[in-house]
């Protein structure tokens, strides 16, 4: 059990630095180009390992599930956190990213017809107050909501859709097969959206650069996904669920630390009534 768990911080941290990373790239090339090369690589690779494995990926059987779910998850999500990146620092970002677990409520309840207790409504009310004193309602300041707040804010929206879809087709298709295919699906709108927005004059990689657009390739996206998996297998899917709580909080660890961000009073506090929220919104009081 212990070990399980341990997997599963890991992968939380492993994905926080997907928000580092992508800041660290924002000024080195254009969003699109990024989440382009992102999930060519990446779905190549994790293709190989199916491949490795003697398994198929059943591209033409379920071709509109995998579709939606590599527009949705990896082209919508990815490249909304990327463009949002360019203009909020990653440890807000990271605040925005903890309204995720309530809009996988949400949209469980939407389309999987979950009946969560009250108190798990408790804690949508309460993260719907937290996004409110996160923008600055709450510091006796005006309510501020930029584009780049907007973007991270759909981004969320995204991955909690492409959660609950994936979780609907669960028993059809093994978890490491639905991503291999929605990766190489959504590798096309991509690849194509990163090659309309080349430019050579908006490419300036350094060697940083160069490690966060591998970290973002590899890390980011096979690793994270093979240790969270791993842990689930431990530790159980339903006791694995709020350990992605723990985005938001190393994803603002790491901002902080790594690139010296800060966040102001109001923006902790928010932050802060968001996490609470989906802890409360997610707990396991119902099937």
């Amino acid at each position: 059990m212990k070990k399980g768990i341990l997997l599963l911080v890991v992968a939380t941290l492993l994905w926080s630095g997907n928000y580092i990373a992508g800041r660290v790239l924002a000024p080195a090339m254009p969003a699109y180009f990024l989440n382009g090369v992102r999930w060519v690589i990446s779905a190549f690779i994790l293709w190989l390992i199916l491949r490795l494995q003697g398994k198929s990926i059943p591209l033409k059987r379920e071709w509109k599930i995998l579709s939606i779910l590599g527009f949705v998850g990896m082209f919508a999500f990815s490249t909304l956190t990327y463009l949002g990146l360019k203009s909020i620092p990653a440890a807000q970002a990271g605040m925005i990213s903890g309204m995720i677990p309530v809009i996988i409520l949400l949209f469980s309840v939407l389309f999987l017809h979950d009946r969560p207790p009250l108190i798990a409504w408790l804690g949508i009310v309460l993260s719907v107050i937290g996004v409110i004193v996160l923008f600055g309602a709450g510091s006796g300041s005006s309510f501020t909501f930029s584009l780049g707040d907007l973007e991270l804010v759909i981004a969320a929206v995204a991955w909690g859709l492409y959660t609950v879809l994936g979780k609907r087709r669960s028993h059809h298709i093994d978890p490491l097969t639905m991503t291999a295919g929605a990766a190489i699906y959504g590798a096309i709108p991509s690849a194509i959206a990163g090659i309309l927005s080349y430019s050579p004059t908006a490419i300036h990689m350094t060697p940083v650069a160069w490690l966060s657009l591998l970290y973002v390739s590899t890390a980011a996206s096979v690793v994270a996904y093979f240790v969270w998996t791993s842990g689930v297998h431990v530790v159980g899917a339903s006791r694995s669920a709020p350990f992605m709580n723990l985005l938001p909080i190393w994803t603002v660890i790491l901002g902080i630390s790594l690139l010296g961000e800060h966040l102001s009073i109001h923006e902790m506090i928010g932050g802060t009534i968001i996490l609470a929220g989906a802890v409360l919104a997610n707990l396991r009081g119902y099937q």
